[in-house]
């Protein structure tokens, strides 16, 4: 859509009054996501694109995350192929929007990727003593039968074991079993694993166990081990795993007011100097993202401005969104609360402007008797600075918060 027409639609809005009043201040950027979404999809972009490892799968520098359904239409249209999602992002809507997408197109056009995860004890990580193994096989079976239908594929290109956090669970016999069962079932090509922390030793650990083929881990310029991931990413990759970073818009701001955003095409750049990952999966939620995110292709070069950006948090002290994951603040905690998860909610409400998903995020943790203000003093420090007491006691209230109200 030209500039002219972009003002000529505008005005054509205006003349027939559909928003009304209380509608007018919302009509620019409406019209703006028109012309961005024709802007993206015919543009010639350049497109850098890297090896999964391995699978042998080639998959530009930047794939997409959670996103909805234009912005998804308009990727695909741009050059993006590799889809991520999971068995229960918005309790299965994310996988049935994606599947009414799909079909649309020639199956060999795109790389889906799911995640699941299995029936776990909470405190160990391996299988529920709670169910046999036959009952566990079955209800993983079941997961991946849903997932399939709401893709509506016959298979999925990789299948990850969502949410790892211990080498306990990479290891589990009954749990490597189940997924090359699978895998022998034609019911996915790959198979993967995905954590948001221990993100050092679970990456060697899932080289090191063989069956899995990619990663999907979190990787930032603003974790304390950023050089030790470095390192572990190279590990994975002379092991022939796919490397696929998140979480790499370190929280999206530097402040939960909102005022002051990470240079997203700084956060980007600084990842894929890493050549050992092979892709991102950055949430994309307006078409300005989806721009700004394909133009890092051009040029993976830091301009000075881009890098002094990325210290931003160190010169105004401002701790920022996101949390390392690190876990320490729990062995500092009295009562023994999964800060991360609340962290990483946080992050997802405040940050990435997704209170469903931070909702989503909570879900598995019963917060009933959560009273932070019975501790006189909060003892936690947090590696990354943050007043901990005062973030869990906000984000907690979500927990209450109607689904319906969180669209």
């Amino acid at each position: 859509m030209s500039k002219n027409n972009c003002y000529k639609s505008r005005r054509e809005f205006f003349k027939k009054g559909i928003l009304g009043i209380a509608g007018i201040s919302m009509l620019p950027s409406l019209m703006k996501g028109k012309c961005a979404e024709k802007k993206v999809a015919k543009k010639e972009k350049k497109i850098i694109h890297r090896t999964l490892g391995r699978t042998g799968i080639k998959v530009p520098a930047i794939s997409l995350g959670g996103t909805g359904p234009k912005i998804t239409r308009t990727a695909l249209d741009a050059g993006i192929v590799y889809l991520d999602t999971a068995n229960r992002y918005g309790a299965g809507r994310h996988e049935v929007m994606l599947g009414q997408i799909l079909k649309e197109r020639p199956r060999e056009s795109f790389i889906i990727a799911t995640k699941i995860i299995p029936y776990l004890n909470n405190r160990t990580g391996l299988p529920s003593e709670k169910i046999s193994v036959s009952e566990f096989k079955k209800d993983f079976g079941k997961k991946m039968g849903q997932s399939l239908k709401r893709l509506q594929v016959d298979y999925v290109d990789i299948l990850y074991l969502h949410g790892v956090e211990t080498q306990e669970t990479l290891k589990d016999q009954l749990i490597r079993d189940t997924m090359l069962e699978l895998k022998e079932e034609n019911k996915t090509r790959f198979l993967g694993a995905s954590f948001h922390h221990n993100e050092l030793s679970l990456i060697r650990a899932t080289a090191d166990e063989k069956i899995y083929d990619v990663l999907s881990t979190s990787y930032n310029f603003r974790q304390p081990h950023r050089k030790e991931m470095k390192k572990a990413t190279a590990y994975a990759a002379k092991a022939g795993l796919g490397v696929v970073a998140m979480k790499t818009m370190a929280g999206g701001y530097w402040d939960r007011e909102r005022k002051h955003p990470i240079n997203a095409k700084a956060a980007l750049k600084w990842i894929l100097q890493d050549e050992n990952v092979h892709t991102t999966i950055p949430g994309i939620r307006t078409f300005d993202q989806l721009e700004l995110d394909m133009s890092v292709m051009e040029d993976l070069t830091l301009t000075p401005k881009e890098r002094e950006d990325l210290k931003l948090g160190q010169k105004t002290g401002m701790s920022g969104l996101y949390c390392a994951q690190c876990g320490r603040c729990r062995l500092q905690c009295p009562y023994n609360l999964d800060i991360p998860t609340l962290m990483r909610s946080y992050m997802y409400a405040y940050g990435y402007k997704n209170p469903a998903k931070a909702k989503e995020t909570l879900q598995s943790l019963d917060l009933s008797n959560l009273d932070c203000n019975r501790c006189p003093t909060c003892h936690v420090q947090c590696t990354m600075g943050f007043d901990v007491r005062d973030k869990v006691i906000d984000i907690a209230r979500i927990k209450h918060v109607p689904k319906d109200f969180l669209v």
